[in-house]
């Protein structure tokens, strides 16, 4: 699987923007999908995982009311809407496929894609 991670720009604080996550290869349907983040001089940090029919999702507290994680099988396609922006959020995020269920652990993961940078402006 090939993620192509989109999306990402400069945002005033309180404006929102939406990622999406663009997947090759037929099996998307079978991954759940995540997003994670990374800001300079910090680890990776967990911000949403769904699962392969999107019946179920799970959210990092620190973007949980504020971003909303969806996908769309039938376009290989994984979301992340981000509303109520936050200069903290500012971030390359990444997104990821994993064969074995939802993880809040890029540990859970076995493609990622190659990012994007969202940053908040306050």
């Amino acid at each position: 699987v090939q993620l192509q991670a989109s999306g990402g720009g400069l945002v005033q604080a309180g404006g929102s923007l939406r990622l999406s996550c663009a997947a090759s290869g037929r099996s998307f349907s079978s991954y759940a999908m995540g997003w994670f983040r990374q800001a300079p001089g910090k680890e990776r940090e967990f911000v949403a995982h769904i699962n392969w029919s999107g019946g179920s999702t799970y959210y990092a507290n620190s973007v949980k009311g504020r971003f909303t994680i969806s996908r769309d099988n039938a376009k290989n396609t994984v979301y992340l809407q981000m509303d109520s922006l936050k200069p903290g959020d500012t971030a390359v995020y990444y997104c990821a496929a994993g064969r074995f269920g939802g993880s809040s652990s890029p540990r859970g993961y076995n493609y990622w894609g190659q990012g994007t940078q969202v940053t908040v402006s306050s």
